[in-house]
């Protein structure tokens, strides 16, 4: 099963029972049985047939604006939706000393993500091990571990212009709605992604995707992808983002401005999506299930792991890079 990017503008629908891509130039024949989810990136004609379709096959779909913004997704209802596990999860939200230890829990494993990845490029992290402390020992609310959060990817991001080997493309600071810069667009851009693969393996389990933990469940309405996704970014958009600049795949012209707007051209984002997805595809050894597994599965697990905690009261653990 794999994720679909739609890059192209067309006509995406049915042909009998699989799916059909047509651009001005082209046509292609999708199995349907292939499909994880769709990633629709340019202008596409859709209509309710499609849309029966994909509700049918339980796939959901991710829409994205020009500039490569987030802009909603199709999510068909869960077959079988537990009622055990929407009452726990809401309970354990409630409960601040549950949420408090759920998130600190997540916070930790992004901090340790992004140490393993200053580490692979020989850069010196000593600097966290203040925010791990007050953040284990003195912190008793979110809004404090929210800030300390933020204090510690702001020394992450700090580190960058270390670790980026190409004179073309310098990191300031990060900056949000609109990025100004290509890295910035580049970090957008890979966390829009990421966020719809979190929301993606939610929907495989039986968690809700409304009920966050570390982010506050208004501040989007699938929020625990947020959660979820802050764990994985070093490892997996980040990464990405590293390696493209490195080895001078992306140039000037990948990118496009709009007054103070920067964001990828739609080469850019075919070159970005194919090494973001062959991350997700890439596997490492399971300590605990000793077989390979995907970044993508890695996701899923993390699912399962907070029903776990959630219904039998097995201690969660963030996932924790340890290569």
């Amino acid at each position: 099963m794999r994720d679909l990017y739609i890059t192209r503008s067309g006509t995406l629908k049915r042909k009998d029972n699989s799916l059909e891509l047509i651009t001005e130039s082209d046509k292609w024949h999708i199995p349907i049985n292939e499909i994880d989810s769709i990633h629709i990136l340019s202008d596409i004609v859709i209509n309710s047939d499609f849309l029966e379709f994909m509700n049918k096959n339980k796939i959901l779909i991710h829409f994205y604006n020009y500039y490569g913004a987030y802009s909603g997704s199709f999510i068909p209802p869960t077959e079988y939706p537990s009622g055990v596990v929407l009452v726990a999860q809401v309970e354990h939200y409630k409960s601040l000393s549950s949420r408090l230890y759920i998130a600190k829990e997540m916070v930790l494993s992004s901090i340790h993500n992004m140490r393993k990845v200053l580490y692979r490029y020989n850069i010196k992290t000593d600097e966290f091990n203040n925010i791990e402390s007050r953040i284990k020992n003195k912190i008793n609310n979110i809004n404090d571990l929210m800030l300390s959060e933020a204090n510690a990817r702001k020394l992450y991001y700090s580190k960058f212009n270390l670790i980026i080997n190409n004179n073309t493309f310098i990191f300031q600071a990060r900056n949000r709605q609109p990025p100004t810069d290509p890295i910035n667009a580049l970090i957008s851009y890979g966390n829009a992604l990421l966020y719809n693969t979190c929301l993606s393996q939610i929907y495989k389990t039986q968690l809700d995707p409304r009920i966050s933990y570390l982010h506050e469940p208004f501040e989007r309405r699938n929020s625990l992808s947020l959660d979820i996704a802050d764990i994985f970014k070093p490892l997996i958009v980040d990464k990405t983002i590293f390696n493209l600049i490195n080895r001078k795949m992306l140039k000037e012209d990948d990118f496009e401005r709009e007054s103070d707007y920067c964001f990828l051209s739609k080469n850019g984002r075919r070159k970005f999506i194919q090494y973001y997805d062959e991350r997700l595809r890439e596997t490492i050894k399971h300590k605990s299930l000793k077989r390979n597994v995907s970044y993508k599965h890695l996701i899923k697990l993390e699912c399962y792991k907070l029903i776990n905690y959630f219904i039998e009261g097995k201690a969660y653990k963030g996932f924790k890079s340890y290569w």
